[in-house]
């Protein structure tokens, strides 16, 4: 089934005479006119025009196709949908690339079984196979009788990556690399040329999950496009109301972030000037002086820059001392106190502000994660949540610089650059970690999530290692979170690493 030599005309054919002998089970829909090919958003080629302008559709007990766009319907994202799957919790797409319609795909994101099926190479190819199983009385859908693995972009993009040689990595896909650009955590992609046959499936799962209750609405999905003219699949999951439910391939912080991140502000400053503003470093007998210690990768962005001020961004002060960075006294608490984290902006949204902040570990003195935490202490205690921006200082220094690379390239920089970083303030709109209870990790290998254990009972705490940046933390959306519990503290291991949550013990009536 699916191998090469059916025709248009045979495909055609052979419906054909299937509607005339079953027509209470097969009802063709009127084929389309050239001028009305002609009108369409999409290259038609012949083979494909030759059975649009004999069939434009059809229709069986079980399913339903339509051929091309209908009403206000159109093509959209590389493919066209031809139908439904699974009584509408999946689809059935082609590819409608100018070089042809095809391969033919069926996606079923959801359940505990999703299913992503390249069903036939091309258009014609899947219509000849549809009429080969009504033939014979197949109402089911083809499954898989060969197997493909889903790739993360990011993993695409950073293997097209070039080295300090310049040389590219061996081994790497230069057509796919360019297809998914920088990658995407959240986005797989699937090799469509040189599959091992037809139908073929797709080793992969969206990145949200059902399971363990839904976070808030329960409105996850999955975004699927044809790109590169049939060359691939992207599967975008958009994770929105349920928790995250597998780890990600995040992009890759450079070994030397903190020179790089110095160098592009400042070229960015030269280039922007009045949009990018840096203020002067500090020298290392300044900084030896400081409460905390200060290893040498943040000292090579603090000599340099002492501030950041990006229009349309809340200004970053990386120096001790400066007004945004006051902390009252319950809020303080509750972050860990004095040496365990480093204040660098106010973040206004709405009516509430929130304090980025860089968590340090007081063991070793690393400078580790940049997270932001309502500054409200009274919020905070009662809805504890923060939001994961950077794994580093010269990290999320290199985010906004190339942020401020793209708006500089258009108009508005300043509503373009707010509009790109709403993620800087807590729960708006990024994936959600599942909070886990630290009794779930009872005897785990991992010495990161062992040691979470010894927190209080009633800890909730999430591994923030294989999340996606920015992630959204809300602890009381974890179903065993206590509605009238309330934040003690939270608790950052490994320089933020893990971040967890302790609720005020519980008091037991005498």
């Amino acid at each position: 089934m699916y191998e090469a030599g059916p025709s248009a005309v045979d495909a055609v054919r052979a419906l054909k005479e299937l509607a005339r002998e079953r027509p209470d089970e097969l009802e063709l829909f009127e084929g389309f006119t050239d001028a009305e090919l002609d009108g369409w958003a999409v290259a038609v080629p012949e083979e494909v025009r030759g059975v649009l302008r004999e069939i434009g559709g059809l229709e069986t007990e079980d399913h339903e196709y339509r051929f091309g766009p209908r009403g206000r319907e159109v093509f959209a994202d590389g493919c066209w949908t031809l139908g439904e799957t699974d009584f509408g919790e999946g689809s059935l797409i082609v590819g409608v690339g100018a070089a042809g319609w095809g391969p033919v795909v069926a996606v079923n994101p959801w359940g505990a079984d999703p299913d992503v099926t390249v069903e036939a190479p091309d258009f014609t190819a899947w219509l000849a196979g549809f009429a080969e199983r009504f033939a014979d009385g197949e109402a089911d859908r083809p499954r898989g009788r060969f197997s493909v693995s889903a790739t993360s972009t990011v993993e695409l993009a950073e293997g097209a990556g070039q080295g300090e040689s310049g040389e590219h990595s061996e081994g790497c896909d230069r057509e796919l690399a360019a297809l998914v650009g920088r990658g995407d955590p959240l986005t797989d992609l699937v090799d469509l040329h040189g599959l091992p046959g037809y139908p073929c499936a797709v080793d992969w799962e969206p990145y949200f999950s059902t399971f363990h209750e839904t976070a808030d609405t329960g409105s996850s999905e999955v975004q699927f496009q044809i790109v590169g003219e049939g060359r691939a699949l992207l599967l975008r999951s958009v994770v929105s109301g349920d928790f995250l439910g597998r780890a990600v391939r995040r992009h890759r912080v450079p070994a030397d972030a903190a020179r790089r991140a110095v160098a592009e502000l400042r070229e960015l400053a030269a280039g922007c000037p009045g949009l990018v503003v840096l203020d002067a470093g500090c020298a290392d007998s300044v900084m030896d002086g400081w409460a905390v210690p200060v290893p040498e990768e943040v000292r090579t962005v603090l000599r340099e820059i002492g501030g950041v001020a990006i229009a349309g961004l809340p200004a970053l002060r990386l120096l001790p001392g400066a007004p945004e960075h006051a902390v009252d006294p319950e809020l303080h608490h509750m972050l860990g106190g004095d040496g365990s984290y480093w204040p660098l902006a106010r973040i206004g949204h709405g009516h509430g502000h929130a304090l980025a902040q860089i968590r340090i570990d007081p063991a070793t003195g690393r400078w580790g994660y940049v997270v932001s935490v309502p500054g409200d202490g009274e919020s905070l205690r009662e809805y504890p949540e923060l939001a994961l921006l950077a794994e580093s200082l010269p990290d999320l220094l290199l985010t906004f610089a190339r942020l401020a690379r793209r708006a500089a390239a258009g108009p508005d920089f300043a509503a373009r650059m707010a509009r790109d970083t709403r993620w800087l303030f807590p729960n708006t709109g990024e994936p959600w970690p599942r909070p886990a209870p630290v009794c779930e990790w009872a005897g785990s290998a991992d010495p990161l999530l062992a040691a979470a254990t010894e927190l209080p009972d009633g800890t909730h705490a999430a591994d923030l290692r294989a999340v996606p940046i920015p992630s959204d933390l809300c602890f009381y959306r974890a179903a065993g979170w206590p509605y009238a519990a309330r934040l003690e503290r939270l608790h950052f291991a490994a320089a933020g690493q893990l971040a967890a949550a302790v609720p005020v013990p519980v008091s037991v009536p005498g």
